[in-house]
């Protein structure tokens, strides 16, 4: 019997599905209305369809999923009520954070507003304990004070607790001491460790990470929980279902549920997996990923075949210390709602329509005009076969909502006025690209931009030429794009432990020594996950920085290591510091700070399919021509339906190219010719 592979991505507006024939290797995808209200709803739609196919229940074997469950309680401030226990006389570590306000361009926004405490000091608590820099307990743990601590905290209806003492990176064994009494005292309530989430050095991040996962924790585990009921209800049993984690790895429900805050950028992050296999097979290394969805943009530099990992980054303004790809987001999206404020200026965003009621073409409910409103209005999106087919849109509402909205109140013609909010969401997604490449020394002509999600081919070919990049490229999936990442993405746990250590005084011995600790641990992990011992592999870094730096920069290296290995480390990093800040310092002392490593539990991989070419005409894949708005002036286009572009085929545009899953619009002075692989590469110039 054919078993079958199932991924889901729940975005704002549509929950995308890939299904995948692991006999055939054949390859469908789905798009189905998300229930934010329960987007494991819109999974189980997901499921049923693949099911009404003739696909047996039993059969679905592998499941994996990118959420959005945790990402949007933390940016709503929808979190369980949290509380916080530190060390005795660092209370105030939270509230003060790195300082006033970040740095860079926000030390400048007099309008700086800071993130609200998610555990504020009436909510934090202190515990009599003290543990030295070199890890030997100063002050034993005072569990009679820690008991009153507790009762007083859950007295104020706390439905999770973050712990993070001071040093517990070094000797944890207080705060696990913490967590049996909190079960003794409050069972019901939930409980995050620092030493557990991220034992890393800096009290600052550990902490902030550690409460984001305290407050995030309860309500991903019951999500799990109900999505798991459902599935094995619908009789999907396989215990091969999988959680998309913000490294671009994925982990298990159970592992998932522990460890809420890995998943904060679960959603965008699948894509980039399916983009990195992109890069190494187009022959286009260096790309751009363009991830527009209906509420949201995200973008990502793919170098040489490879994305940018970050041990540190931010969401909506709060610190998270965990590895993590380096993805910029915007709030611009389909949903994404313009208009006129009281002023007369024209706005747009960061307010999207969402799901419910949508944009006001999709006929439930929406009165004010959105992203995908003005494209359609332009003529960019075929509303008769908008999901092919399956969703028809609602011309006159979108003009209407334009119109009266929009143009009227700003004494404008309405197409002009729905081309005047396209331009203003390019530039906003522009200035996203920008933060990511040429504000850190890339130049964008040597990137391709890849664009994907229900709405990344719309805008992506005037943004490229605007940026000045190489062309687009479009895959053959662009709308469900990052459910196709989660097909090719691996099991994947990262491991740490922060001791600072002098290199010059470190051996080899004992690099390798606490490496193989975590290394055990990581193949225990992993092999109660039935990954074998050959579907292992194990990565190795160290964090390493000048003597007295605020800033570490990791470097990867070869486990075991032999003598002499050490110094060519400290090699290493002096070249990969010349490169990233533009000097070194060879005659100073190098410090270690951390070991990481990251085990990974290999996944077979699926094999996309390779074309070649049928010797179908271009003119069979016309199924229409209709006029398009381009720059102030309407042109008749061709439509292409693109499952009839033959592979080797170019044209020339303007022109539209409807599928299931997205539209792609190419202006004039454009070229496109459908690849190997069925993307559509799109340069400026003639064919």
């Amino acid at each position: 019997m054919a078993r079958f592979r199932l991924t889901v991505d729940t975005g704002g507006t549509f929950s995308d599905f890939v299904y995948v024939n692991e006999a055939t290797g054949a390859i469908s995808v789905a798009k189905v209305p998300s229930t934010p209200d329960d987007p494991s709803r819109a999974i189980l739609a997901g499921v049923e369809l693949l099911i009404e196919q003739g696909v047996a229940p039993a059969d679905i074997a592998y499941v994996c999923h990118g959420t959005t469950v945790g990402t949007n309680a933390l940016l709503e401030g929808k979190g369980v009520r949290t509380g916080l226990i530190v060390t005795k006389g660092f209370r105030g570590i939270y509230e003060v954070a790195e300082q006033s306000r970040p740095h860079g361009p926000t030390i400048f926004d007099i309008g700086y507003t800071r993130p609200t405490m998610l555990a504020p000091p009436s909510r934090t608590g202190e515990a009599e304990e003290r543990v030295a820099f070199d890890g030997e307990v100063l002050t034993p743990l005072n569990e009679v004070a820690l008991r009153r601590t507790i009762r007083d905290l859950a007295a104020q209806d706390m439905k999770s607790i973050a712990v993070c003492y001071l040093f517990s990176f070094l000797a944890p064994q207080h705060e696990r001491r913490t967590r049996e009494i909190i079960a003794e005292e409050a069972p019901d309530v939930e409980v995050s460790l620092s030493s557990d989430i991220v034992p890393l050095i800096r009290e600052y991040y550990r902490l902030s990470t550690t409460v984001i996962n305290a407050y995030l924790q309860p309500i991903l585990a019951r999500y799990i929980d109900n999505l798991d009921a459902r599935l094995k209800n619908a009789g999907v049993t396989t215990p091969q279902k999988y959680i998309m984690q913000s490294n671009g790895g994925m982990s298990t429900f159970a592992e998932t549920a522990k460890k809420a805050v890995a998943t904060v950028l679960s959603g965008p992050a699948g894509g980039i997996v399916a983009s990195v296999r992109a890069a190494q097979t187009s022959g286009f290394p260096n790309l751009i990923t363009f991830d527009m969805g209906g509420t949201s943009c995200d973008v990502a530099l793919i170098k040489d075949g490879a994305a940018t990992i970050s041990n540190r980054g931010k969401v909506e303004g709060r610190d998270v210390a965990l590895p993590m790809i380096d993805i910029n987001t915007v709030s611009a999206g389909g949903g994404t709602l313009a208009g006129v404020d009281r002023f007369g200026e024209l706005i747009v965003g960061p307010q999207s329509a969402g799901a419910q009621p949508g944009p006001a073409c999709y006929g439930r409910g929406g009165k004010r005009p959105t992203i995908t409103d003005c494209n359609l209005v332009l003529g960019y999106l075929s509303p008769d076969n908008f999901l092919g087919g399956k969703m028809t849109l609602d011309t006159s509402a979108a003009h209407e909502a334009v119109e009266t909205e929009i143009a009227r109140p700003l004494k404008m013609e309405t197409s002009a006025a729905a081309e005047g909010v396209v331009r203003i969401i390019n530039v906003k997604m522009e200035e996203a690209i920008k933060a990511i490449s040429t504000m850190r020394g890339h130049d964008l002509r040597d990137f391709m931009l890849l664009a994907f999600g229900g709405a990344g081919p719309l805008h992506a070919c005037r943004m490229a030429a605007e940026l000045g990049m190489k062309g687009v490229l479009v895959p053959l999936h662009p709308g469900v794009y990052s459910a196709m990442g989660l097909v090719m993405s691996d099991v994947k746990h990262d491991y740490l432990r922060s001791k600072l250590t002098a290199i010059s005084k470190a051996s080899e011995a004992e690099v390798n020594a606490a490496f193989a600790e975590l290394e055990k641990q990581a193949r225990a992990d992993l092999a109660r996950e039935d990954f074998a011992d050959k579907s292992i592999r194990i990565e190795y870094a160290l964090d390493m920085r000048y003597a007295g730096q605020g800033y570490e920069m990791t470097i990867p290296c070869a486990v075991p290591l032999a003598p002499g290995d050490l110094k060519k480390l400290r090699a290493n990093f002096d070249e990969e510091h010349c490169k990233s800040f533009g000097h070194t310092a060879p005659d100073e002392p190098v410090e270690i700070v951390s070991w990481r490593l990251r085990g990974v539990g290999l996944v077979p991989p699926v094999q996309l399919p390779v074309y070649a070419p049928t010797g179908a005409p271009l003119e069979k894949a016309v199924r229409a021509t209709r006029k398009a708005r381009f720059d102030g002036v309407d042109i008749e286009c061709p439509v292409y339906q693109r499952e009839g572009l033959d592979v080797g085929v170019s044209f020339t545009g303007p022109a539209l190219i409807d599928q299931l899953d997205c539209t792609t619009v190419m202006p004039p002075g454009f070229c496109a010719r459908v690849d190997t692989h069925k993307n559509l590469v799109i340069t400026m110039g003639a064919a």
